[in-house]
């Protein structure tokens, strides 16, 4: 490849929108362009890393006997209305009417299609087990698209599902899954984690997460290092211990002017840990109120899960009005609406003298015990994790780490199979319902968390397993025919040897052909200049450590070829 005659179009500068490393970095190297929100066209560097990724995917795919297929991206609704995901997926699944009005969406994921196609092919145990997947574009109306090609609308993804006879095949299939992505992110050069996550829309009865970790992750991760428990926060069970409140019969405060936490502290002498806020939400549009210690926030994941709701907002400050009937900031339990459904934190179960808002404007009840005062339908962990909070394993205290989520793998069970009907027949010609596995990995996450995890001040550093090329061949000098000649035949034999190789032909500076290799991060920057011609010796440029070698020219190639098969190798 010429880069004269190449469609890389390299900037000085990001626009204002990019907001991390790896999107500044993929539009200054000429990788991705914006058409719309959160929808992006690859250009020709980003088409080649997307493509390795791929095939690193598919080969470690085939080496676990998954088998490829290629699904419709448009997907009729009745398959989604009968696992109850058309309503569920919220306003994200992008749908639309073909010209006879019938409904359709645009595919954020395929267990309903899949499935569908699983329970009209399989009929007996014989025909089980099966592992299919796909690479393929999804569609999501993300509410924030953001992050480049890490968080869009539209966006490529390995998708993989498994199907089995029973609960231990099940948890084979899945093992082996979370092992044939351990292989893929390694040799994608990433450093990774796997930790527990909650399923979201997908279902299932658990799951975990890839995560990579980097400063500007969108993710937060708990991290014990002591016995190497891993969650996102959004999973992660909290245990707290809460003081001793002083008891006795409840009683009404008057706390004018007193709305918040650290207000009614104040005001009484009491630390946070000892006040009890409530906070109301609309949950599927039917109001709930959740009780916390006050020095604690919401996880609003384990508010919908033990809800089994999808749609969670807090309330606006009218609907408060009215199911407390009284100003925002002292709502109660105590007396509180009965259709107002209520839940408290595990740790406030068994508490008593808790101090609780009146729902009466300027009040609030001290020394307020569930059971005599007040009921609550149910205690469960409702906190979001803090950083210090004890390891759920060991009691450790856990720290916090930032992540990409590259890849998320769920053990389904038969959520979808017993929607769709999909069964087999056993040894005894009974009828079974199939036990299902998901299995997803973002190919341009994984192309913006390599970015994030290999990049300096000058641009890009490329695992080389991924890297769009292997090497540059940069003239210095375009007006020396000489230099041309030998650069033009030493990018020949890179290429003969199966080294990727671009030549830098441009009538430009060589400050900026220097510039833009190390932008796009070739690892190895071949320089052919009068002084290498003088000395018949080639100067190979490291770009991850940017050390400087001469060979000379009958055996520089091979040279370069090695130092590329052992990089891959070792990946």
């Amino acid at each position: 490849m010429r880069f004269s005659h190449a469609f890389f179009p390299t900037l000085k500068e990001a626009p204002a929108e990019a907001e991390v490393v790896s999107h500044r970095l993929m539009i200054r190297a000429g990788m991705i362009r914006r058409l719309a929100a959160g929808v992006y066209t690859l250009l020709p560097l980003g088409v080649k890393v997307q493509r390795k990724i791929e095939q690193i995917c598919r080969e470690e795919m085939s080496r676990a006997d998954a088998q490829e297929v290629l699904l419709p991206t448009l997907n009729p609704a009745e398959l989604w209305q009968k696992t109850g995901r058309w309503e569920a997926y919220g306003k994200e699944l992008i749908r639309l009417q073909d010209r006879h009005g019938r409904n359709f969406c645009l595919g954020p994921t395929h267990e309903e299609v899949i499935t569908n196609l699983i329970s009209r092919e399989v009929r007996s145990y014989r025909d089980l087990p099966q592992n299919l997947y796909q690479i393929q574009t999804k569609f999501r109306d993300e509410i924030r698209p953001r992050f480049g090609i890490m968080r869009g609308r539209e966006f490529t993804m390995k998708d993989g599902y498994s199907f089995d006879r029973d609960e231990s095949s099940a948890e084979r299939s899945y093992s082996q899954m979370v092992e044939a992505y351990k292989r893929i992110f390694t040799r994608c050069g990433l450093t990774y984690g796997v930790v527990a996550a909650d399923s979201g829309t997908i279902g299932g009865n658990f799951s975990h997460e890839f995560m990579v970790t980097a400063d500007t992750g969108e993710e937060a991760i708990s991290v014990c290092e002591k016995c190497g428990y891993a969650a996102n926060i959004e999973k992660t069970p909290v245990v707290i211990s809460l003081p001793k409140n002083e008891g006795g019969e409840m009683e009404k405060v008057h706390t004018p002017g007193v709305h918040t936490v650290e207000e009614v502290s104040s005001f009484l002498h009491l630390p946070s840990e000892q006040i009890t806020k409530t906070l109301l939400y609309m949950a599927d549009e039917k109001p709930v109120a959740f009780m916390l210690p006050g020095h604690r926030e919401l996880n609003e994941i384990k508010a919908k899960n033990a809800l089994d709701v999808t749609d969670l907002c807090l309330a606006d400050s009218t609907t408060v009005e009215r199911l407390t009937s009284a100003a925002v900031g002292f709502a109660g339990p105590v007396g509180l609406r009965e259709d107002v459904h209520v839940l408290a934190d595990s740790s406030l179960d068994g508490k008593g003298g808790l101090v609780l808002g009146a729902n009466e404007t300027d009040h609030h009840y001290i020394r307020a015990e569930e059971g005599r005062d007040f009921h609550v339908h149910a205690f469960v962990d409702l906190t979001l994790a803090q950083e210090g909070d004890a390891c759920p394993e060991c009691s450790h205290g856990m720290n916090f780490r930032r992540g990409i989520e590259v890849g998320h793998v769920f053990k389904l069970g038969t959520k979808y199979s017993e929607a769709l009907d999909s069964t087999y027949l056993d040894e005894n010609g009974k009828a079974q319902i199939i036990i299902m596995g998901c299995y997803g990995i973002g190919i341009g996450r994984t192309m913006a968390a390599a970015i994030e995890q290999n990049h300096d001040n000058d641009g890009i550093i490329w695992p080389m397993p991924i890297t769009p090329y292997h090497a540059d061949v940069i003239i210095v000098d375009m007006k020396d025919a000489d230099c041309e000649e030998v650069a033009d035949k030493f990018h020949a034999d890179l290429c003969r040897l199966g080294v990727e190789a671009v030549l830098d032909d441009r009538n430009e500076r060589v400050g900026v052909k220097f510039k833009d290799a190390d932008l796009i991060g070739f690892p190895y920057q071949i320089i052919v200049g009068p002084k290498s011609l003088k000395e018949e010796k080639i100067e190979l440029k490291f770009r991850k450590t940017g050390e400087r070698k001469f060979f000379p020219f009958d055996t520089a190639a091979k040279k370069i070829k090695n130092y590329v098969s052992k990089e891959i190798e070792s990946s």
